[in-house]
């Protein structure tokens, strides 16, 4: 696979067949029931990552490897509600998918419990995990969250080269898809993303008049998003040339699965950066499994596995140095987003809000 020079911003062609059928998010998966495990039982997987075959795919792993697992896959900020609603008394064993600052919500409320996986010496950097120190929680898959566009449709020469780009230009106006709630991990980093910039101690949730402008132009003048219908099944058929996409991990994959080739646009300041994290659920009556689960997901054999099937760029250097060359070549090389994710934690649950009521159609 070789890379297009890089214009605006970057385009990917598709890439081998062993890379195939990957996600759309989202990663944001289906809300399915789930019964809470007794000891020596079910182990239940909450996750924000199950989308695109990924959750069946983990469950038949697991079970050929000897554990009996379900997954519930639930959007991000759902997943992060129903964790701390269900504290005391948790259906779930194990969490994974969610990115630190979510998981930091959860480290404030007791949701999780402390446990040094076996691969932990493994991790490429300490920086990918908790950043407390205290092993609250451990990263598994790295990627960013950015705005992809159809080649077919958009010329990188005249790309937008920021999401500002999209509401302030019109000829990008009703050209790029906007989200249809706010649940979701992937929706909340673009968000924060955007109200980062406009930092104001003085403002509305801290954010300035001009920040919350940016957010209101955003919906005014982009395409909603249809129901049960995927933003690159949209762009494939000429209703919108460009939207958010969950992750960079599955960008080669959803070429292929849609046959078309997609631009990346990388800000000057960047793109948000999300690291998937792992967790044992405090309270969990199975935790021995759960560890056992977590050290078996985590392990450069599985992340090695994990990232050949779906092109994720893993977080243990013994499955980054099994990955494809180009999966971490193209990830080293993003510009990631400087946020100030502390402020960010401490305002997201309101922006949502706010958002929820005031901005979204």
């Amino acid at each position: 696979m070789t890379l297009r020079p890089r214009v605006t911003g970057r385009a990917l062609p598709a890439v081998a067949t062993t890379l195939a059928g990957l996600f759309a998010l989202s990663a944001c998966g289906t809300d399915d029931a789930a019964a809470e495990g007794e000891a020596g039982g079910t182990l239940v997987v909450y996750t924000n990552s199950d989308g695109e075959g990924r959750g069946d795919w983990l469950t038949e792993r697991a079970e050929e490897d000897g554990m009996d697992i379900e997954i519930v896959g639930i959007g991000g900020g759902d997943l992060t509600d129903r964790l701390m609603a269900e504290a005391g008394n948790p259906v779930a064993d194990v969490v994974f998918g969610l990115n630190h600052v979510f998981f930091s919500q959860l480290v404030e409320n007791d949701v999780v419990a402390p446990y040094t996986p076996s691969w932990s010496e493994d991790v490429a950097s300490p920086e990918l995990g908790d950043p407390s120190g205290d092993g609250n929680f451990w990263p598994v898959v790295q990627q960013g969250i950015p705005l992809v566009y159809a080649l077919d449709a958009v010329d990188p020469e005249s790309a937008p080269t920021d999401w500002l780009d999209l509401w302030e230009d019109p000829q990008w106006h009703g050209r790029y898809e906007t989200v249809a709630d706010l649940g979701g991990a992937t929706t909340q980093m673009v968000i924060s993303g955007i109200l980062d910039r406009y930092q104001d101690p003085n403002g509305e949730l801290g954010v300035s008049a001009e920040g919350w402008k940016q957010i209101e132009m955003y919906f005014d003048h982009g395409d909603p998003a249809v129901p049960e219908t995927d933003l690159w099944l949209r762009m494939a058929e000429g209703e919108v040339d460009m939207g958010q996409q969950p992750g960079t991990s599955s960008l080669a994959n959803r070429e292929e699965e849609y046959g078309i080739e997609v631009g990346l646009v990388e800000p000057e300041m960047g793109i948000p950066f999300a690291v998937e994290q792992v967790a044992v659920v405090n309270g969990t009556d199975q935790e021995a499994r759960a560890q056992e689960f977590i050290d078996w997901f985590g392990s450069a054999e599985t992340q090695s596995a994990w990232s050949e099937e779906f092109g994720s760029m893993p977080a243990v250097q013994g499955a980054i140095d099994e990955a494809d060359p180009e999966i971490v070549e193209l990830h080293e090389d993003l510009r990631q987003q400087d946020i100030d994710w502390d402020f960010v934690g401490e305002n997201l649950p309101s922006w949502i809000e706010k958002i929820e009521l005031e901005y979204l159609p």
